[in-house]
């Protein structure tokens, strides 16, 4: 649309399909689009602007009933490939997620898999010897992106494409990047900080910062529909506890990032609560 007005500014979540219908067959041209977690409508003709922002309101105010029209299907294998283009930053970190993996499954040289551990690190006479990386500051997230296993990497990268997808739809790329390297910070910083120098890493941190931004955000902002049915939510609070009772060192699964998981699950509730609140703000103002 060469010159284009717009109307509204609305979440991501609301449906505008049957609002698009009327128009349609108002003849008023128009266009809808995302933007930064946000639908946009706009209109060629700057004097239907008021007309179809009215419209909006008397729809939404239950003044004008709408018959919803559901939305085609061309075919099985339409929606997965929208699915996998519509979060293009988790599709990223999961792929990331495994080259990180493959250094460890294919015996890389461990000067390769220092570079990306939190305190830089040397093998000597088959001891591990920690040392100061002074300004490189890339260490502060990379942990993140290394796993110790298959199931390491299986179960993290299956949560962090459902929740990191999920959330990704409604906060847009760039926002969703943001996430990532604050909750990595946040949750490498904490086990840095809880355990000392340590061979730590992994996406689970962010995973449960995702998990508690997911949650928290839905009850400010009602309008995104990402938060995870009760079930999961208690099965991952309740993996949380477990491991931090130390029942899965125990059982001989190894050590577990135990103050990583919390302190992403604490971040990702309060950018929750914090990007909630500033998306309710914003649509009020609107």
């Amino acid at each position: 649309m060469a010159n284009s007005n717009t109307v509204l500014r609305v979440d991501v979540t609301e449906d505008l399909l049957p609002l698009s219908a009327v128009l349609h067959q108002r003849a008023v041209i128009h266009r809808i689009y995302e933007e930064a977690g946000y639908q946009v409508l706009t209109v060629e003709n700057r004097s239907q602007v008021d007309e179809v922002l009215a419209l909006y309101r008397a729809w939404r105010a239950g003044d004008l009933i709408i018959e919803s029209v559901p939305k085609p299907t061309t075919g099985p294998t339409s929606r997965p490939v929208m699915a996998w283009r519509s979060a293009p930053v988790t599709l990223l970190l999961i792929v990331l997620s495994f080259g990180g993996f493959s250094l460890i499954y294919f015996n890389a040289p461990m000067a390769w898999v220092s570079m990306l551990t939190f305190s830089a690190f040397e093998v000597i006479g088959g001891q591990i010897r920690f040392f100061a990386s002074d300004g490189e500051y890339w260490r502060l997230i990379t942990p993140a992106f290394i796993h110790f296993g298959w199931i390491h990497i299986a179960f993290n990268s299956m949560w962090l494409w459902d929740l990191g997808g999920r959330v990704e739809s409604v906060m847009g790329r760039v926002n969703m990047l943001l996430l990532f390297l604050t909750i990595a910070l946040v949750s490498n910083v904490s086990q840095f900080v809880f355990g000392g120098p340590s061979l730590f890493g992994g996406m689970s941190g962010v995973v449960y910062g995702l998990l508690g931004f997911s949650w928290v955000g839905p009850l400010l902002q009602p309008h995104w529909a990402i938060q995870p049915a009760r079930p999961i939510m208690l099965f991952m609070i309740g993996w949380l506890v477990v491991c931090m009772l130390g029942v899965v060192d125990l059982l001989g699964f190894g050590a577990i990032a135990n103050a990583a998981h919390l302190g992403g699950l604490i971040c990702g509730a309060v950018l929750g609560a914090a990007f909630g609140l500033l998306s309710v703000s914003t649509q009020d103002k609107g």
